[in-house]
C-alpha cells in the first residue's frame, strides 16, 4: 500500500504541474497575438489554476499538517515543488506556448482519464471535471500546432524550433518515480511511464500533419518532478509568491 507521504506526493505532482503552467500561461494576458487568443490563454490559465486549487487542497488534507492550498502554493521553497520542468520553462513566443500546451495537455487527457477511476474518490472527482478542460486544451493547441507548422515558412521555422527545444523535456513525463508501484497497487493512479505509448500515438500524427520533424530521443534528462528545477523556476516563484511572502496571511 502507498504511504500517506507517497499518496500526497503523487497528488502534489499533478497539482504543481497545473499551478506552474497556469502561472506561465497567465503571463500572456494582454500580450497574445490576437484578442481571441488572449482570452483563450487566460481561460486555460484559469482552468489550470482551478485544478491546482482542488489538488493542493486535497494534498493538504492528505498530508494532515494543517497546510491549505495557499500555503502549499505560495510558501514552499523551490526544491519542494514537484512540477515537470516542461511547465516552468519560459513562454518565449506563441509557437513555443502552443507546442508546449499540446504536448502537456495530450498527457493530461490520458492521465485524467485514468484517474477518473481512482480509489481516491476526491481525486477521481477532480479528474472527471478536469478531463473536459484538458480535452479542450489539447484540441485548441493541436489546431494551432497544425496551423503554424503547416503555415508560412516563418511560422513553420518557429514551430520546429519550439518542438526541438521542448521535446527533450517530455522524457521527464515518463521517468519512473520510486513510489509508482505502490501508487498503482493502491489503485490511486497510473504509473506515468505506462502512458508513454498512448501519448506518442496521440502526439506524433498531429506533429506529422503539421509537417514538423519529431526529434530523436537523447540522453538528456530533467528532474523537476523530483524537486531539481531549472534556473527559471526561482524567477517564476519570486513573481508568484511576492504578495504572500511580503504580507503573510493577507486576506482580500
Amino acid at each position: 500500500m502507498a504511504s500517506k507521504q507517497e499518496h500526497t506526493e503523487y497528488v502534489l505532482r499533478i497539482g504543481d504541474n497545473a499551478l506552474i503552467l497556469g502561472q506561465r500561461l497567465s503571463e500572456w494576458c494582454g500580450h497574445a497575438p490576437v484578442l481571441e487568443e488572449d482570452m483563450a490563454l487566460a481561460n486555460m490559465a484559469l482552468d489550470l489554476i482551478g485544478q491546482a486549487r482542488m489538488l493542493l487542497t486535497h494534498a493538504g488534507q492528505l498530508e494532515g499538517a494543517g497546510r491549505d492550498e495557499d500555503q502549499l502554493a505560495f510558501l514552499r521553497t523551490e526544491a519542494h515543488y514537484r512540477n515537470l520542468t516542461l511547465c516552468e520553462l519560459p513562454n518565449e513566443d506563441f509557437a513555443r506556448t502552443v507546442v508546449r500546451n499540446f504536448l502537456f495537455s495530450s498527457f493530461q487527457v490520458l492521465l485524467w482519464a485514468r484517474l477518473s477511476g481512482s480509489t481516491d474518490a476526491e481525486l477521481a472527482a477532480i479528474a472527471a471535471k478536469s478531463l473536459k478542460e484538458a480535452r479542450y486544451h489539447q484540441q485548441h493547441a493541436g489546431d494551432w500546432v497544425i496551423r503554424l507548422g503547416d503555415g508560412t515558412a516563418e511560422s513553420h521555422r518557429r514551430s520546429q524550433v519550439a518542438l526541438d527545444y521542448l521535446w527533450p523535456y517530455t522524457a521527464e513525463l515518463f521517468a519512473p518515480a520510486p513510489s509508482d508501484d505502490k501508487v498503482v497497487a493502491a489503485g490511486i493512479g497510473p504509473a506515468w511511464p505506462s502512458l508513454e505509448a498512448d501519448w506518442e500515438a496521440q502526439v506524433v500524427p498531429v506533429l506529422n500533419e503539421a509537417t514538423l520533424t519529431v526529434p530523436a530521443r537523447t540522453p538528456f534528462k530533467s528532474f523537476g518532478k523530483f524537486g531539481r528545477h531549472s534556473e527559471h523556476m526561482g524567477h517564476l516563484l519570486a513573481t508568484m509568491q511576492i504578495m504572500q511572502r511580503t504580507y503573510p496571511g493577507a486576506r482580500w
